[in-house]
């Protein structure tokens, strides 16, 4: 059995649980100004294009990661929505338990969501992959197969950003080594996404 990856986590201030929570949102707040912001607005360009042209967005993510993936199609697409524009049509791949079963059942837990990709992913749609290690065999997967698909790629990395940080078209890259922190900016970044469209959107 491996190592339970919470052990990896920096620890913050154990003096009392006022003083953890004092440390942990300067370090969130750290965390999130380490994102460099001309790749946010690429994924913001790569978000707003396909809604435009009708591709869609897809988002894949393990534990937290796959919460955040779920969250994501939620604001991107009901929390963009704004008369005279462009619905943005996300799906998450986490989402559908018998399909993901099946296919972690048939093929293999490494394919969950590159064999999705494959089937349903087009030319011009968006993969947004969501590791806090960077390194998620499954996750590197669905990047390798949304490349094949034609399909632009966002990852949401964090600790040393791992594989994804440098594979991921757009990489969201996030400076912590606290998995709480680094899912915490990622779900950030999404809303600061999502709000800012909407936020042209609204005028």
């Amino acid at each position: 059995m491996q190592e339970d990856p919470r052990h990896r986590n920096e620890r913050c201030d154990t003096a009392s649980v006022g003083a953890y929570l004092f440390d942990y949102a300067d370090r969130l707040r750290a965390a999130l100004l380490t994102v460099d912001p001309a790749f946010l607005e690429r994924a913001r360009v790569l978000v707003e294009e396909a809604a435009s042209t009708g591709r869609r967005i897809y988002s894949v993510g393990n534990g937290g990661s796959a919460a955040i993936a779920d969250h994501l199609c939620c604001d991107f697409t009901k929390g963009t929505h704004a008369p005279g524009h462009p619905v943005v049509d996300s799906m998450s791949l986490v989402s559908n338990v018998a399909l993901y079963s099946a296919i972690a059942n048939d093929f293999g837990f490494e394919k969950v969501f590159s064999t999705q990709v494959g089937l349903l992913g087009r030319p011009g749609d968006v993969l947004v992959a969501i590791s806090s290690s960077g390194n998620s065999p499954n996750i590197l997967a669905a990047v390798d197969a949304a490349h094949a698909a034609g399909m632009a790629t966002i990852g949401m990395s964090g600790f040393r950003g791992g594989a994804l940080r440098d594979r991921a078209q757009v990489p969201l890259y996030v400076d912590a080594n606290n998995y709480g922190v680094v899912e915490d900016a990622h779900q950030a970044l999404m809303h600061v996404l999502a709000q800012f469209i909407a936020a042209r959107r609204d005028g």
